[in-house]
Order: structure tokens, then C-alpha cells, then sequence
């Protein structure tokens, strides 16, 4: 394709056909917005591209603002404003963009970019994701991304190579220049440029003269750069826009920035392609004509040595008019037959052309085999749509120019009087024809082969994915199974246990027989892969019998550990019944023997002969019972022995060990020869105990003998005390006398009391605590004795001073019965004593006047506190008499005492201690002073004494 003349997008106005084409939408531009648009999706860059990305474009921008004398130093600063953005779009596309804002706000930094967006868009840009905003704001990615926006518009969209255009043609147009150099293999706008090969390539290939290219080695990647970025700067006119240090050491450059740099390339080095020869008509028709009238050739195709044909063609004149009618008939008619012959050469060689490929073709159509592989069928479809999508529509279009040709040729022979075209044998049209029809035939049967071989070979793959989906569930199913079936896991299991493994085992069982399915299943579809004839059959059937056999062996094993587990159930459900007999009839016999055991050696405390013959009786009956004993000890021994013997016979790992009892059979044999070793020694403690007792006996019967002969004689002679002590038996010193006759007598028995002492020592040292032969123990005895010493002294005591009281009150014997007979009456217990109630009832016989209310209750706690002065809660007789002869008799009271005091104090309420010590003896004088407290009442001196409490308090009146 020739290549068009380009300018430059700098110098291009509104009036050329490439900007017109771009801004109107064509198909042109279309394809270039899908290319912008698939870089825009490149994402984020990477800091490396980033950098190299910022510098190119930098570089780029300042090559044309400088025509407008400024430049940029920071790319996302400078452009911020959108000043100089609008001036660098007027540059490159010399067109005018509105009058831009001058001022300095946020807004009018918009509107200018917003002006230089919407002029971009107006030549069919489409601006994916920039906004004013971002550009404002100094986004790097944005502004990076707008300024290559710019290029791919005015500096790579107008480059055209044969039918590409853009990246493609700029590459397409490198790969042509640098084809012939060694080194150098252009790919791509990253990688093929790292050793600058490729830039040195394409000045050398322009201007050789720069340049010496078989000086460079690729080993000098950073020397190859740099000469190339040096000679393209001094002398093409390019600045430099990459950093030979970046380039070497980045893994992989930034493929904007270099196709940037590369399309000034283009630019600068397209006017070598340019050859200054005016063109004849032929050279327009076959080279085409460039914008200013000059014809454009690519590089390949310039012949330095090319003259017009028109020149040799109009250098000799003819004088002879005959000669030139003469001439131009030959040229016409030569022209004729040349243009004939190329068109007969045409024809045989797009006939030659067309048969030797149907010939390569038919036999391929023909080919109706595979290897029975889905992949290898699918491959072969996608082969034949190849076919029918791109071979076969050019072979069309070739066989019918081929037969447009054939008929247009015949026409110009015709009609030029020459004899008709026959092809060569075998190139006929008939020929092409059938040949055509044998194609096509072959094309249908191939079709309709290859469809039901797709449908075959898809039900082959559907059923080996069936079947290897089925057999890998099975294999994961199977996973572990067959060791479990050969595991000895029971051997050492309890019957619990075994019963659980059991119950596992019948669940594998039924499970089992659910999976029987699946296996024929997987057989089956393994024979019906086998019988179609399926590429994988041998592993497929390898993989199922592997299945089947495996299956058997389940089969085998299932049965085989069913059995040892009924087995191994059977032995533990015997031993089991062992162990459960032995705990039964051990744990009643171990408690039998631990408590036989207790019994043996209880230290028992007898007191009687009954009892320790009671224990011999239980003991002689116990021993009845030690034969049934000793066979319940053999039975039991016996069955232990029955569990040790099976356990071993059987093998069974801890099968002595009983889970029903902790006890054991050794434990049994060592109680029960305790108690056969305990027997005899518990009879020889029994029989020394009832010779023991024996003994106790006899003390008991002498200590009863001389207890029933003292105890009563005490008794006698404490109730005949005490009737004395009642009085009503004569005069007081008639009583009186029978009392010191009784305290003789106590005297002199009190031998028999010493006698029973030494019996009673006897009995204690034998541990002799109770005597059925006498209700009198040595405590009673001693009790009753001082009770009778005791009753004797207080009765002699109480007779003197009712004597003492009799002959001082002057009363006479029939008041001191009377007073005796009232007492007597109202002391119901015979104790001697009356309480406070028996004591009112007592006085209120005597005629005593007690009220019955508060002055009442008053005076008689009053008289309680006079007979009973130490609040015993009784009152003696005693007590009663002197109370009742003080109310009989004239005696001193406290107000005669009070008045004896007021005549010695000189009628005054209180006295001094000089009264005292003058009027009383010494003694009774200090007596009184130590005992007054000091008076505090009306008229008080100094060492004032209140006799009047004194007074009442000698005669216990004080609190009253």
C-alpha cells in the first residue's frame, strides 16, 4: 500500500481530508477511540512509568511550545491554569480555541480547561474519566493521561502504513525500516527498544551518514542509547525525551513514553522517503499522488536510477507520417496481444493456483478419522469453520474472477479476430468446475461426518466424565474402608464396645448394599465406553476392575469381620456373664465376711454372766455356719478360675478384669482366711470372759448381803430422825435426848459402812457396775449415811434454839405444838421447809390478816425478807417460830432503837461521833461510826451520821 504524505498534526488546519475524516467519525477514527479507550483501561501506573511517562511528556510538550516561545517545567503544575494547555493545542492542531479567562480563581482555571477538554472532544476524542477538576487540582494521573490523550490525537492517529494505523502502523512502520539490521527485532514499544539498537537502526536506515551501525554492539546497551538520543537531538531536530539510564535498568519501559519519542521519530525521518520526480500519468495510477503533487514511494520500493517513461517515449520524432501510422498499428496491435498474454498467464496461473488447492484440500475433507478425542474433533470443527470462514471465501472470489477472466479474455479475442483460448490440459473451466463440485462434496460429507463425530465423541466425554465422577465418589467412599474391614480393633474392646463395633459394622453393611448401584453402574459405563470405542478405554477398564476386584474383597472382608465380631460378641457376652455371676455372689459373701470379720475381733464389755453366755450361744451359732461358708468361698474361688481360664483361652486382653466389682478374687481368699485364723481366737476370749464374769458373780452376791443388812438399818434410823425433827413426840428436851441417843448409835455403826467400802473397792477394780441381787449401790448407801448424820446434827440444832427461843420469848409448850401442828400441816412434802405460798397459807392459819391486794402483796415481801433474809426460796421452821414469837412477844424493834438514838442525838435527825464516842463504849461506839452512812438531809453540820438508816438496817428494814 502506498504511503500517504503526513505533515505533522503542528501543521495541520481544518481543511485537510485526515482531521475532516477524524472529527466527522469515520471508520478511520472509530478504530483509533477503541485504541485510546483500551489504554485508558491500562489502570494505575507503575512510580517507574510514572517517572519516565512525566519526563517524555515534558519533553514532548516544550518541542512545541517552544514555537510559541514558552515551556513547562512541572507538568501537573504548569498546566493547572489551562493557559498553556489552550496555547499547546493552538500549536500542535494550528487552529484558534476561544479567548481564554485571565483571572485567578478556581473557576477561571475550570473554564480554561474545560475550553481545551471540549476542542479535544471536538475532534472526536472521547475523555474517559478527566475532568476539569482533577487537571485544577493537579492530579498526576490525570494530567498524565490528558497530555497522552493529546498525542495519540495530533502526533499517532494520522500515522498510516498500508491499512493500519496508529500504534499499529507506527509499529508496522518500524518493523519495515529496521528488518534488514542484525540485533534488531521490533515487537512491541517497550522491550525492543532497551538496547537502542532500534533507534540507531532507524537513523542509519534515513541518514546513514550519522550513524556508523556496524560499529554498535548490543552489549553496549546504555552507549547505543545515548548515541542515538545524541544524534536524533543535534540532528533531526528531536529533543530528548528518555533517559538512557532508565531505559538500561527498568524491567520493562514505559510503552507511552517510548511511543511518544518514536513517533517524533516517524515525523522527523518521513521526508527521506520523499522523491522530488515530477510523475507521469502511469507513475499517478500506480503510485498514487501526495497532497502537494508529488508522488509518495515507500522506502522499499525507491529505485534512486527511476526515469519517467514518457521521456523515452517522446525523444525521436517521426518525419514520416506512413512510417508513423505503421508504427502505432504495431504498438496497438502488440499491446493487444500483451495485454492478452498477461491475461492468459493469469488465468493459468490463478487455474494452476486454484486446483493445487483443492487438491491439497479435498483430501483433508476426505480424512474422516480421528484419534476419538473430543479435543482433537473440536480442533478439527475449528479448523474447518477456519476453512469456511477464511480459505474458502478468497477461493470463491478466485474461481469467479477466475471464470470472468476466462469469458472476458474469449470477448477481447473475439472481437480482435483471434482464435480462441484453450487452457492447458486439466485447466479448462469444465475442469475447475468438477474439480469445484468434488470439493464441495467432500466439504458436505466432512461436515455431516464431523457433526456426528462431535455428538459421539461428546457422549464419549460426557460418560468418561460420568464415569470418573462416579468412580472418584466411590474411591472417596472406599478411602480407609478396606483396612477398617482387616482391622483387629475388637481385640481389645469390652463387650460394650464390641457390641458398638458391631452395630457400626451392620451400618457399613447396609451402606454397603446402597453402593452396590453405583459399582454397576461404573461397570456398566465402562462397557459402554469400551463398546464405542473410547481413545481411554485401557485405563478406563484398568480403573473399573480395580473398582470390581476391590468390591469383592469388601464383599470377602465384610463377611469375615461380621463373623469375628459375632465371635468376639459371643466370647464377651461370656465372660461378661462370668464377670456379672462373680460380682453377684463375691460382693454378698465380702460383705458377709467383713462383717464376720468386725464381729470376730469387736471388743465386746459384758457386765453379767447372761451376757457373755448370750455371745458364746451367737458365737457356737456362727461356727454352724461356717460350712455353708466355705462352699459359698469354693464356688466363688472356682469361678474366678473358670474367668482366668477362658480369658486365656481366648486370648482377650484384660478379660480378668471385672467390670462389675472391684474386688478380687485374691482379696476373697485373704478375708476368708482371716476369719478361719480369728475363730479360735475369738472362742479363747470368750471362755477368759466368763470365767471373768463367773467372778463377779460372787462379788455381787457379797456386796448385795451386806448392802441389804445397812441400807435398811440407815433408812430406820433416818425416818425415826425425822419424826422427831416433826416434833409432837414430848418435851424439847425429851427429844433432844433420843436425838444424842441416835448420834451414839450412828457412831458405832459406822464399822459396817467401813466394810462396805472394801466390798465396794472390790467391785470397782472388777468394773462391776450393776448388781441385780440389791437395789443399794455404795452412792445410795453414802448419801443415805450423810443424810442421817446430817439430819440428826440439824434436828439436835433446831431443838436447842427452840429451846433457846422458848425460854427468852417465854413461850410456853402448848403455843411452840401449835406452831409446830401448823407448820407440819402445810409442809406436804415432809422436807421441812415451806414455800413462799405454803409460807402465806401458813401464816394466814395462825390468824395472820394478809390483804389480798398491792399493801398486801407489800407487807408480806416484807416479811419474806425478814424469815428469809438470804432469799433461799424456803422458810425453815426455825425461821417461822422466831417470826411468829417477835409478833407474840415485846421485843426490840427498829423504831425503838430509832428512838433511843434521837434522845442520845438531843432530838435531833442526825448524831455526830462525839455523841457516839460520849454516850456508848469505845467499841460500840467505833462499831456504829464505821457502819453510819453520812446524813444528807435538812440541817446536815459536818460528820453528820444518819442513825435511822443504821437503825432499819440492823433489822433487815432498809429497802422497805
Amino acid at each position: 500500500m502506498v504511503d500517504m504524505m503526513h505533515q505533522g498534526p503542528y501543521i495541520m488546519n481544518n481543511t485537510s481530508p485526515r482531521m475532516m475524516g477524524v472529527a466527522g467519525g469515520t471508520q478511520q477514527d472509530g478504530g483509533y477511540m477503541e485504541q485510546e479507550e483500551e489504554w485508558e483501561r491500562e489502570g494505575l501506573l507503575d512510580p517507574a512509568w510514572e517517572k519516565q511517562q512525566r519526563k517524555t511528556f515534558t519533553a514532548w510538550c516544550n518541542s512545541h511550545l517552544s514555537k510559541a516561545g514558552t515551556q513547562i517545567e512541572n507538568i501537573e503544575e504548569d498546566f493547572r491554569n489551562g493557559l498553556k494547555l489552550m496555547l499547546l493545542l493552538e500549536v500542535i492542531s494550528g487552529e484558534t480555541l476561544p479567548k481564554p479567562d485571565r483571572g485567578k480563581m478556581r473557576f477561571h482555571k475550570i473554564a480554561n480547561v474545560n475550553k481545551a477538554l471540549d476542542f479535544i472532544a471536538s475532534k472526536g476524542v472521547k475523555l474517559v474519566s478527566i475532568g476539569a477538576e482533577e487537571i485544577v487540582d493537579g492530579n498526576s494521573k490525570m494530567t498524565l493521561g490528558l497530555i497522552w490523550t493529546i498525542i495519540l490525537r495530533f502526533a499517532i492517529q494520522d500515522i498510516s502504513v498500508e491499512e493500519m494505523t496508529a500504534k499499529e502502523g507506527l509499529l508496522l512502520w518500524c518493523q519495515r525500516k529496521t528488518a534488514p539490521y542484525r540485533n534488531v527485532n521490533v515487537q512491541n514499544f517497550h522491550l525492543s527498544w532497551k538496547d537502542g539498537l532500534a533507534f540507531c537502526a532507524l537513523i542509519h536506515r534515513h541518514r546513514p551518514d550519522l550513524i556508523d551501525y556496524s560499529k554498535l554492539s548490543k552489549d553496549n546497551p546504555l552507549e547505543n542509547l545515548n548515541t542515538a538520543f545524541d544524534v536524533a537531538e543535534k540532528h533531526l531536530g528531536i529533543p530528548r525525551m528518555l533517559d538512557a539510564e532508565e531505559m538500561v535498568n527498568m524491567v520493562k519501559p514505559d510503552e507511552r513514553a517510548v511511543m511518544t519519542y518514536v513517533s517524533c521519530y516517524y515525523h522527523a525521518l518521513k521526508g527521506a522517503q520523499k522523491v522530488n520526480v515530477e510523475p507521469t500519468n502511469e507513475a499517478k495510477k500506480g503510485f498514487g499522488v501526495g497532497g502537494a503533487g508529488m508522488p509518495i514511494i515507500p522506502n522499499t520500493n525507491i529505485d534512486n536510477n527511476f526515469v519517467s517513461p514518457i521521456g523515452t517515449a517522446s525523444s525521436v520524432p517521426y518525419n514520416n507520417k506512413m512510417a508513423e501510422t505503421a508504427s502505432n498499428r504495431i504498438c496497438k496491435v502488440l499491446r493487444v496481444n500483451q495485454d492478452n498474454e498477461r491475461m492468459m498467464e493469469e488465468y493459468e496461473r490463478l487455474a494452476s493456483d486454484l486446483l493445487d488447492w483443492i487438491r491439497r484440500t479435498t483430501p483433508w475433507l476426505e480424512n474422516k478419522t480421528t484419534d476419538n478425542k473430543l479435543s482433537t474433533a473440536q480442533k478439527k470443527l475449528e479448523e474447518f469453520r477456519a476453512y469456511r470462514r477464511m480459505h474458502k471465501p478468497p477461493r470463491v472470489e478466485q474461481k469467479g474472477k477466475l471464470e470472468t477472466n476466462f469469458n472476458t479474455l474469449q470477448t477481447k479475442l473475439r472481437l480482435s479476430n483471434r482464435p480462441a483460448y484453450m487452457p492447458s490440459e486439466g485447466k479448462t473451466v469444465r475442469d475447475i468446475n468438477n474439480a469445484w463440485k468434488g470439493l464441495e462434496h467432500a466439504e458436505k460429507g466432512f461436515e455431516e461426518w464431523l457433526l456426528s463425530e462431535m455428538m459421539r465423541l461428546e457422549r464419549l466425554d460426557h460418560l468418561a466424565q460420568k464415569f470418573k465422577h462416579k468412580a472418584d465418589t466411590h474411591e472417596g467412599w472406599t478411602q480407609g474402608k478396606e483396612a477398617l474391614l482387616q482391622s483387629q480393633d475388637f481385640r481389645n474392646c469390652r463387650l460394650y464396645e464390641v457390641k458398638a463395633l458391631k452395630k457400626k459394622h451392620e451400618a457399613f453393611e447396609s451402606d454397603l448394599s446402597a453402593h452396590q448401584d453405583r459399582v454397576e453402574q461404573i461397570a456398566a459405563i465402562a462397557q459402554e465406553l469400551y463398546s464405542l470405542n473410547y481413545h481411554d478405554s485401557a485405563s478406563v477398564n484398568a480403573r473399573c476392575q480395580r473398582i470390581c476386584d476391590q468390591w469383592d474383597r469388601f464383599g470377602t472382608l465384610t463377611q469375615k469381620r461380621r463373623q469375628a465380631l459375632e465371635e468376639a460378641e459371643r466370647v464377651l457376652e461370656k465372660i461378661d456373664q462370668l464377670h456379672l455371676e462373680f460380682a453377684k455372689r463375691a460382693a454378698p459373701f465380702n460383705n458377709w465376711l467383713d462383717g464376720a470379720r468386725e464381729d470376730l475381733v469387736d471388743m465386746f464389755i459384758v457386765h453379767t454372766i447372761e451376757e457373755i453366755q448370750g455371745l458364746i450361744e451367737a458365737h457356737e451359732q456362727f461356727k454352724r455356719t461356717l460350712g455353708e461358708a466355705d462352699q459359698e468361698y469354693n464356688s466363688i474361688i472356682k469361678l474366678a478360675q473358670e474367668i482366668q481360664s477362658f480369658a486365656t483361652q481366648y486370648q482377650i486382653p484384660g478379660g480378668v478384669e471385672n467390670p462389675y466389682t472391684v474386688l478380687l478374687p485374691s482379696e476373697i481368699t485373704t478375708k476368708w482366711n482371716d476369719v478361719r485364723q480369728l475363730v479360735p481366737k475369738r472362742d479363747q476370749t470368750l471362755q477368759s470372759e466368763l470365767i471373768r464374769q463367773q467372778r463377779n458373780e460372787g462379788l455381787r452376791r457379797k456386796f448385795a448381803e451386806k448392802a441389804n443388812g445397812v441400807g435398811p438399818w440407815i433408812e430406820r434410823h433416818i425416818d425415826a430422825v425425822a419424826a422427831i425433827g416433826m416434833g409432837m413426840q414430848g418435851s424439847l428436851e425429851e427429844q433432844l435426848m433420843k436425838l444424842r441417843q441416835y448420834e451414839e448409835a450412828v457412831n458405832m455403826y459406822k464399822v459396817h459402812m467401813e466394810e462396805m467400802e472394801k466390798i465396794h473397792q472390790e467391785v470397782q477394780e472388777n468394773m462391776i457396775f450393776e448388781n441385780r441381787y440389791t437395789q443399794y449401790t455404795m452412792e445410795t448407801l453414802r448419801v443415805g449415811w450423810e443424810q442421817l448424820l446430817t439430819s440428826i446434827q440439824r434436828n439436835i440444832n433446831e431443838v436447842e434454839n427452840q429451846i433457846l427461843t422458848r425460854d427468852s420469848k417465854g413461850i410456853t409448850q402448848e403455843q411452840l405444838n401449835e406452831f409446830r401442828a401448823s407448820f407440819n400441816h402445810f409442809d406436804k412434802t415432809r422436807t421441812g421447809r415451806l414455800n413462799p405460798d405454803e409460807f402465806k397459807s401458813c401464816l394466814i392459819s395462825v390468824g395472820y390478816n394478809i390483804r389480798n391486794d398491792r399493801q398486801g402483796e407489800n407487807d408480806f415481801r416484807r416479811i419474806m425478807s425478814r424469815v428469809d433474809p438470804n432469799n433461799t426460796g424456803y422458810v425453815t421452821f426455825d425461821a417461822f417460830l422466831d417470826f411468829m414469837t417477835r409478833e407474840s412477844t415485846d421485843s426490840d424493834t427498829a423504831e425503838q432503837i430509832i428512838d433511843s438514838f434521837r434522845i442520845l442525838a438531843s432530838d435531833k435527825p442526825y448524831i455526830t461521833a462525839e455523841d457516839l464516842r460520849r454516850e456508848l463504849p469505845p467499841d460500840q461506839a467505833e462499831y456504829c461510826i464505821q457502819r453510819m452512812a453520812p446524813y444528807k438531809g435538812i440541817g446536815s453540820v459536818p460528820g453528820a451520821l444518819d442513825y435511822r438508816s443504821f437503825s432499819t438496817a440492823l433489822y433487815g428494814e432498809s429497802d422497805l
